[in-house]
């Protein structure tokens, strides 16, 4: 499975969501990377890891033969979650190699919140 980086052990991946560019709404480079019909929002995470330069090798080679790379994880409650990485960065820290993921995740709907006050007209509705 070399379309995987599968998290064997550790805690579900804290994903950050990136912060829109005042004026374009996205940072600079994320804007071609998401280009789609549909609405995905663009997050971060990092990962420790072994050997961060061969997972990133992998994800090169799979983009080049023009597949999707996943993470692979566990969620909260243990379910096992895939989402596609769009790119990817090896970094070499003081404990080790780290991966930053660039991931796609489904658009978040905004909450609406009401203060419950607002007339209701039932004949507005064909029940």
């Amino acid at each position: 499975m070399d379309d995987k980086i599968t998290i064997i052990e550790g805690p579900t991946p804290t994903f950050e969501p990136i912060h829109e560019h005042p004026l374009t709404g996205m940072q600079a480079w994320t804007g071609g990377i998401l280009e789609t019909p549909f609405l995905y929002d663009l997050a971060k995470t990092t990962l420790r890891t072994f050997n961060g330069q061969a997972l990133l090798e992998r994800c090169h080679r799979t983009w080049r033969e023009k597949s999707t790379m996943y993470l692979e994880y566990r969620d909260r409650i243990g379910l096992t979650m895939q989402t596609p990485i769009l790119a990817a960065q090896s970094v070499q820290v003081d404990e080790g190699d780290m991966l930053v993921l660039w991931v796609r995740q489904d658009a978040q709907e905004e909450e609406v919140e009401t203060d419950g006050d607002e007339d209701f007209d039932e004949d507005q509705f064909d029940l």
